[in-house]
């Protein structure tokens, strides 16, 4: 795991609002990590549960009963009874399919309070569109349990901000109660972005287990490894670990420039290395005699 500066400020944001949440009776405040596909938003939500059930299990050694996290993903399309299935999904709760909404969420509720759940992460909630009307009322069914249990919601979606999820009565409700994060591409204009690109690149390095890879070779390429990813952490993660594997297959146990060449990378950063990528010095032709 990587500790970039928006899994920091994700944390440090998160766990401040949990403390400001604990003796809230209602209107608390959450935090939503938004941003474009590929900024490594899922790993940043996992990572502060992660951070999160850690701090607690240590405040709490013997307390074998405690579930501090409760993850889900907003299924497409979801109804209010969708929903509150991944809710029971999450904690083994079955239902048969003639239960209706309202058992499903007491069920979950009295659940969730036996185990102390105080975090509740929410991924893909850019499946919740405000302009339909079930995706309205998969809204105000996130904002029900928001209110019953005493937990701090944290979401991640694509592009909040666009999908109309602020937009609304709804919506004003949920700007009004819920810090925005971004979650962007690193940027490589600066000395303190190619920095802080090359600490990334490195930490990723440090992490191979190659027999004959030398260390600061990565490092070294991390302008290409920018141009080549557009700055992208999920792109850049498969990226070196698919050159990996091609080194080991071929035998050589070390990753070159040459190597990365052969690697794949998804189609967002081709097009971005077409974008952002210098252009090549043209070859200068040989002067007849």
């Amino acid at each position: 795991m990587v500790n970039t500066p928006v899994i920091r400020k994700v944390t440090t944001t998160s766990r401040l609002l949990i403390q400001l949440n604990r003796n809230q009776i209602s209107a608390r405040r959450g935090v939503i990590l938004s941003g474009v596909s590929g900024t490594g938003k899922t790993t940043f939500l996992t990572q502060l549960g992660r951070a999160h059930e850690l701090a607690v299990r240590k405040r709490h050694p013997h307390d074998r009963n405690r579930l501090p996290i409760l993850y889900v993903t907003a299924p497409p399309a979801a109804t209010p009874k969708m929903l509150a299935m991944e809710f029971a999904r999450f904690f083994g709760l079955t239902f048969p399919s003639r239960a209706n909404v309202t058992d499903v969420v007491d069920a979950v509720c009295a659940t969730a309070a036996h185990v102390h759940v105080d975090l509740v992460l929410v991924d893909e909630i850019h499946n919740l569109t405000l302009a339909t009307c079930s995706g309205a009322e998969a809204s105000d069914q996130l904002k029900y349990f928001a209110e019953r249990l005493p937990a701090t919601f944290a979401y991640a979606g694509i592009d909040i901000e666009s999908k109309g999820l602020f937009t609304g009565t709804r919506g004003q409700q949920i700007a009004g109660r819920f810090i925005v994060i971004p979650a962007a591409p690193f940027a490589h204009a600066t000395a303190e972005d190619q920095d802080a690109w090359r600490a990334l690149v490195g930490t990723l390095e440090s992490t191979l287990r190659l027999h004959h890879h030398t260390p600061g070779t990565l490092a070294g390429l991390s302008e290409y490894l920018f141009h080549r990813t557009g700055g992208m952490i999920g792109s850049l993660s498969q990226l070196i670990r698919g050159a990996a594997v091609l080194a080991i297959e071929d035998g050589s146990e070390r990753i070159t420039e040459d190597l990365l060449k052969d690697a794949p990378v998804d189609y967002a950063a081709e097009q971005s290395e077409k974008r952002t990528a210098p252009a090549k010095p043209a070859a200068r032709r040989r002067r007849a005699a």
